[in-house]
């Protein structure tokens, strides 16, 4: 699944078009590399999200194949530190 893509199905941002401007902006890490939009993802992946004040990370648990519930995107990742 694409980046942009999991970030809106997994809620860690709310629109798709938004994850595709901050990873184009070069605020998400996946890895330890600067990422764009279309990296396809998979489980065990790293993503590191830069917002004004503070970094978050992210490991991916499950890359789904379609839309997920609300209860069911919590699921997806859990939070690191």
């Amino acid at each position: 699944m694409r980046l942009d893509k999991f970030l809106k199905v997994s809620r860690l941002i709310k629109r798709r078009t938004v994850a595709n401007s901050v990873s184009e902006m070069g605020r998400i890490i996946v890895n330890g590399n600067v990422a764009k939009p279309a990296k396809q993802l998979k489980a065990g992946d790293i993503i590191e999200i830069e917002y004004s004040n503070k970094i978050e990370k992210f490991k991916v648990l499950t890359v789904p194949t379609g839309n997920v519930s609300i209860q069911e995107a919590e699921t997806l990742y859990i939070k690191i530190d």
